[in-house]
């Protein structure tokens, strides 16, 4: 009986020739990402390279989540539609150029860039009803 090693199994594991998650440098050649898209359930979880940037994430999370058939239906799958955020309380959309390993998290949410124009700026015709309510001479309280 071998006494058992610590790490062993893990260095056995990445040096056999059929598996490839590690490559020569010690890094990871995929990663496991949770993507929330707006309005749904649950994450999605898509498995990407870290050397693709986040439109290509943003366009594998939009694919995935058509072909699964998740609810509610998105409005459009055209990745350009929508922003990558690091949740959904962030206002800041993430640079569509960046590289998925260089942000330093693996959870994300994704929305769609009318949805963030409503919770900016508002309706058209909210606008309009507060410009024409500000319009309006109130006399000065006495």
């Amino acid at each position: 009986m071998t006494p058992f090693r610590s790490g062993l199994a893990c260095e056995e594991t990445i040096r056999r020739p059929g598996i490839s998650w590690m490559n020569s440098v010690g890094r990871p050649t995929k990663l496991l990402v949770n993507v929330t898209v707006e309005r749904s359930l649950g994450p999605i979880h898509v498995l990407i390279s870290p050397e693709n940037t986040v439109a290509e994430l943003i366009q594998a999370a939009v694919e995935t989540y058509v072909r699964e058939g998740r609810r509610p239906l998105l409005a459009l799958t055209d990745p350009k539609g929508f922003e990558l955020h690091y949740s959904k309380f962030t206002l800041e959309s993430l640079d569509p150029q960046e590289k998925v390993v260089n942000l330093g998290s693996r959870n994300f949410f994704v929305c769609s860039r009318l949805s963030k124009a409503k919770a900016v700026g508002g309706d058209r015709s909210e606008q309009k009803e507060r410009e024409d309510a500000a319009a309006v001479d109130v006399p000065p309280l006495q």
